[in-house]
């Protein structure tokens, strides 16, 4: 018998990245990936908003926190006019745009990149097909 759960989460509030330099994060996410710069804390904290997301870049306080981050899949709705204004800007693709799956009403594309720290991060799109 399964006990109902006393909470539910269903709303992520803010996600965490590891950096090693914080002036430097903040230089490639604010101005190189557009992202909206909310506040920062120096030396070691900024935060930005990633549509009602909180992104927080902050310095491991420990060395057993000292690791890359979970990948945070960002959501456009042009892939291909993404990556190309973002290879623009110069981030390093580690390969172009490609079908993921085929689904029943879209197909789900990816790209995937890294962040001066090395924390992958990926564009993603659902494409739905003409009608």
């Amino acid at each position: 018998m399964r006990a109902t759960a006393p909470v539910q989460l269903a709303r992520i509030g803010q996600i965490a990245v590891n950096v090693h330099d914080v002036a430097r994060a903040v230089e490639f996410y604010r101005d190189t990936l557009g992202m909206r710069f909310l506040f920062q804390a120096p030396p070691k904290l900024a935060f930005f908003d990633c549509g009602g997301i909180r992104l927080m870049l902050s310095v491991a306080e420990k060395p057993e926190f000292e690791h890359a981050a979970s990948i945070i899949y960002y959501q456009v709705d042009d892939i291909q006019a993404a990556y190309r204004a973002l290879r623009g800007a110069g981030v390093s693709f580690e390969g172009e745009p490609h079908l993921i799956a085929k689904l029943p009403d879209h197909d789900l594309w990816m790209a995937f990149f890294q962040d001066p720290d090395a924390n992958l991060l990926a564009l993603m799109s659902e494409v739905r097909p003409p009608q």
